[in-house]
């Protein structure tokens, strides 16, 4: 049985206020790469693109971040070229901080490449950490056990979370 902790209106409201957040830590950048992690990162990603496109007129560049989740050690490749966001100001997108395993085997793919600034953004951080990365954006953090799962859906356009 699943417990929903985000229906799909609050996940509207909470990536909207991460849009804007990400906006005003660039607002001295005249680009912004958002680099979402494979599937729900990059779908959450995309979903927070739409806000800044439409209180910005700043270009927003798009990327996936493509990791083997169950073995991060193995290469790590993004649907752009390292020369599209070299020099510029990047943000890790993913749906869920759960280990922190994945974010920071990508932020440490993205520091091979000189940036203007690096920040990590996710919907939902769990709070149970193996490894000392943090979100700098988030839309909602949550003490879980190590024992429950938190899952985001994507269905008919509309994200949900729930407790599993």
């Amino acid at each position: 049985m699943s417990e929903t902790i985000l229906t799909a209106e609050q996940i509207e409201h909470k990536l909207e206020r991460i849009a804007y957040q990400i906006l005003e830590v660039n607002i001295d950048h005249n680009e912004i790469v958002l680099a979402g992690i494979l599937k729900n990162g990059y779908a959450v990603a995309e979903r927070i693109s739409d806000y800044l496109k439409k209180i910005s007129l700043k270009k927003v560049l798009l990327c996936e971040v493509l990791i083997d989740k169950k073995n991060p050690l193995k290469p790590i490749t993004t649907s752009i070229p390292e020369k599209d966001y070299s020099e510029k100001s990047v943000t890790i997108i993913d749906d869920v901080l759960h280990s922190g395993t994945t974010l920071i085997y990508a932020v440490r793919h993205f520091l091979t490449v000189p940036l203007r600034q690096c920040n990590t953004a996710v919907l939902v951080d769990r709070n149970h950490k193996k490894y000392p990365v943090k979100a700098d954006f988030k839309g909602v953090s949550l003490s879980t056990s190590i024992n429950e799962n938190v899952v985001v859906m994507l269905a008919n356009g509309k994200f949900t979370a729930s407790l599993a």
